[in-house]
């Protein structure tokens, strides 16, 4: 005999189920990425790391954190020059891709050829693709098909990731 009783339990157990799954798709996907996995050119331990990060890079690049939106002085930057990962120096975007989003990070359509790899990110329970430094592994943002021409996509990237050189 169904009841109210069992429809509710049923509901309940599913959602226990759903949110188990989205903390394994997570530790899967989101943390498990390039940051921890893979072997880089640059590597370090996490107290290296620690001693050469600010406490807010290092959740950004290391542990794949988000800063606030509109937080970042890089969104007002509109000098030539180049954009490099803030762990270990690496080019990663060109001042002539970066565009003003909206969306309160530092955007760009394009990286620079080589300074970035993408990975999958399964946190919040979707699929995103991660961008990360091609040298150290750090998290920068991720990437998104909602961008202009002529590439139509949008690096949407953590300030803190990113340290800007004046050409």
């Amino acid at each position: 005999m169904i009841t109210r009783r069992t429809i509710l339990m049923g509901t309940a157990s599913v959602a226990a189920v759903a949110v188990a799954g989205l903390g394994l798709l997570k530790r899967e996907g989101g943390q498990a990425t390039a940051a921890t996995k893979e072997h880089f050119e640059v590597a370090k331990t996490k107290a290296e790391w620690r001693k050469i990060l600010s406490p807010d890079q290092y959740a950004v690049l290391r542990e794949e954190d988000t800063e606030r939106p509109w937080s970042s002085p890089l969104n007002k930057e509109k000098r030539m020059g180049t954009f490099n990962c803030a762990g270990c120096d690496l080019p990663v975007f060109a001042s002539e891709t970066k565009f003003e989003s909206g969306t309160g990070w530092p955007s760009f359509y394009e990286p620079i050829k080589g300074g970035v790899e993408l990975g999958k990110d399964w946190s919040f329970g979707l699929l995103r693709e991660e961008v990360h430094c091609r040298r150290c592994g750090g998290h920068l943002g991720h990437v998104f098909s909602d961008g202009p021409k002529p590439t139509g996509l949008r690096y949407c990237i953590n300030g803190l990731a990113l340290k800007f050189v004046p050409a």
